[in-house]
């Protein structure tokens, strides 16, 4: 699972302010953007009424400021970084045992392959690739398997007066759920607001409402092997997409190694080039698209056929180009 993720997605609406119907005037779309969870962020928002927007987005923005609080791997203060320095944390806030609750699901869900307890793969990938940037074969198998030996999601013990790892060493990363998580809070937050046409992108993207011509928010899906190509366009709708990719975060030059990795091998995922999954939330986008994208392609497959009538759809890009779409794309 990745430290941070580039999205294969481009937003397709139209100007900042675009009228409804020529009998109307406009309504203007206001826009934020900035950085979540080392993410790219945006919120774009069409609203009469500007004050009520900017009161509300700046209650958005206090909120993402404190769930990075929770879940940063890159803020020393984190209740995440704590955890993962110390070993166990003690009082843990209601958000972060929400994500452990919900990343103990997608586990469970798909044999393991969801598993936020694989960051040691990444710092041993990380530290290799930063002492030889220029290897092909990554981490030998001695380092692999001294990783693997900390990895295993049943081993995170989580109760409201503390979590704590089984082993010393034992790490977590929820960039696998967090996003989505904090998507669908920003959402959640919005409509509570009366922004009731809303498109939330925090680095899993969330649709509420008509876009900006009226008509459902629209997301282009770009090809992973050739990005100034888009594959198809979505109607999000009241939905939420999330896509999970190796090219996110490439450790080698090749992009053979990277971030998502197979908990079973300890070596990066290779059965897809990208995974699309449309759901009713962003939190299960986002867990279901991570768990596919770290599963052997026929693992994947099976489990989709299985849960189908769980998501809206999903397109998954093989690594010759191959794509395979299920439900609504």
């Amino acid at each position: 699972m990745p430290t941070t993720r580039r999205r294969c997605l481009t937003i397709l609406a139209g100007l900042a302010v675009l009228p409804i119907t020529t009998a109307t005037p406009p309504i203007p779309e206001h826009r934020w953007t900035g950085r979540l969870l080392g993410a790219n962020a945006e919120l774009r928002v069409i609203h009469p009424d500007r004050g009520t927007v900017e009161t509300t987005l700046v209650a958005a923005l206090d909120e993402i400021e404190r769930l990075e609080d929770v879940f940063s791997l890159h803020r020393p203060a984190s209740e995440l970084s704590r955890l993962n320095r110390n070993g166990y944390l003690d009082c843990p806030s209601p958000d972060l045992l929400l994500a452990l609750q919900a990343a103990r699901q997608f586990s469970d869900l798909s044999n393991g392959a969801f598993d936020i307890t694989v960051q040691p793969l990444w710092a041993a990938y990380a530290a290799h690739f930063a002492a030889h940037p220029d290897d092909r074969a990554g981490p030998d198998v001695a380092t692999i398997a001294a990783s693997r030996a900390l990895i295993g999601w049943r081993d995170v013990g989580a109760t409201t007066a503390r979590v704590a790892f089984a082993r010393p060493g034992m790490a977590i990363t929820l960039n696998g759920i967090a996003q989505g998580i904090v998507t669908d809070r920003i959402a959640g937050l919005l409509v509570r607001n009366g922004l009731n046409r809303i498109l939330v992108d925090l680095g899993e993207h969330r649709g509420i409402g008509a876009g900006p011509r009226g008509t459902a928010w629209q997301v282009g899906l770009r090809d992973p092997r050739a990005p100034a190509r888009l594959v198809t366009r979505v109607d999000l709708g009241t939905r939420a997409l999330s896509t999970s990719g190796g090219y996110g975060t490439p450790f080698s030059h090749d992009g053979r190694h990277h971030h998502l990795f197979d908990p079973a091998s300890g070596r990066s995922a290779s059965g897809w080039a990208s995974v699309t999954v449309i759901a009713a939330t962003a939190t299960e986008a986002d867990g279901w698209s991570t768990a596919l994208a770290a599963m052997p392609a026929a693992e994947g497959l099976a489990l989709l056929d299985r849960r189908r009538d769980e998501l809206a759809g999903a397109l998954l890009i093989g690594p010759d180009g191959a794509i395979h779409r299920f439900g609504l794309i």
